[in-house]
């Protein structure tokens, strides 16, 4: 909190005025952050059917949020636990309703396309993918937001349109 009044120029009493701890600030970012994520994505949505359309845009509005709030997801990685005294359902509740976008976009792809995969296991392999770009994006190497969410996306839904199986070896001499 000192380092935060120091920064603002704020004095420590009046950063405590407006919030009484560092849990409570911890809070205010996820709350902020997951709200701002699931009502962007839902604009997002509005207009778009085709299922594979969905789960790229699901993808982008992570990526391009993510990309310039890099400071914003090592917090959220970070500190996920450190929320008690109840503060911590509310960003639980947040946290699934985006899974739970998620998955209704993968369950959208699977029956609309008859595919064969395990919703949840795409979902949690995703989130793993996106999840982890504060740790080694590098814009100058990785491109923009929009880029690497398309680039990202063609893994998630080419490995799910085969199923997660190897494609078979070509027979022909190389």
């Amino acid at each position: 909190m000192r380092d935060i009044s120091r920064a603002t120029g704020m004095s420590l009493a009046g950063l405590y005025h407006y919030c009484e701890s560092k849990e409570r600030l911890l809070f205010l970012i996820q709350k902020h952050t997951f709200s701002t994520i699931i009502k962007d994505l839902k604009a997002r949505l509005e207009t778009v059917t085709e299922p594979e359309d969905r789960i790229r845009i699901f993808i982008l509005n992570h990526v391009q949020y993510f990309v310039s709030n890099q400071p914003g997801l090592k917090v959220l990685a970070h500190e996920d636990e450190s929320l008690k005294h109840g503060l911590s359902t509310e960003i639980a509740g947040i946290k699934r309703e985006y899974y739970r976008i998620c998955l209704g976009l993968m369950q959208d792809l699977r029956c609309q396309r008859g595919l064969d995969f395990n919703t949840r296991t795409a979902v949690l392999s995703l989130f793993g993918m996106i999840n982890w770009i504060y740790t080694w994006y590098n814009p100058r190497v990785d491109g923009h937001a929009g880029a690497l969410a398309e680039q990202m996306g063609n893994i998630v839904l080419n490995g799910i349109v085969h199923g997660g199986k190897p494609r078979k070896k070509s027979t022909r001499k190389q």
